[in-house]
């Protein structure tokens, strides 16, 4: 039987501002609004241009999810370090709390909804992470 190792026990960062997740069409160009300080995200795909960035910069008439805040794993992180967002998901998930996840060359994100925000931290808490 393997040995089964214990998730990592991590230290994160709340950033303070509010974020949207898009989605445009697959073959639309990259919007110039979305290129903001901080956090920005974009993914194509074969359905899909989807995008994470600022909720202040996303204009009304874009499809879009608002209201997500984003928590940082403090980085960076070794490519070989193992069970980073499942050290995150499961306890968010055990709080009934949905998340999209984000990952960078240097670090993870755990976007929550903002009205879950204080619940999420304390589940974070209560498995042994660190946030500020």
């Amino acid at each position: 039987m393997a040995h089964q190792l214990p998730p990592p026990l991590l230290s994160l960062a709340i950033l303070p501002q509010r974020f949207a997740i898009c989605r445009l069409e697959p073959q639309a160009p990259v919007p110039p609004w979305c290129w903001t300080d901080g956090l920005c995200a974009v993914t194509r795909t074969q359905h899909e241009l989807s995008i994470v960035c600022l909720e202040v910069a996303v204009p009304a008439a874009v499809q879009s999810e608002r209201g997500w805040r984003a928590l940082q794993v403090d980085g960076p992180l070794d490519f070989g370090l193992t069970g980073v967002l499942a050290a995150l998901a499961v306890p968010l998930a055990q709080a009934h709390i949905s998340i999209f996840a984000l990952s960078t060359f240097d670090t993870d994100y755990v976007l929550v909804r903002e009205t879950q925000l204080e619940r999420a931290v304390r589940a974070l808490r209560e498995a042994g992470h660190t946030l500020r």
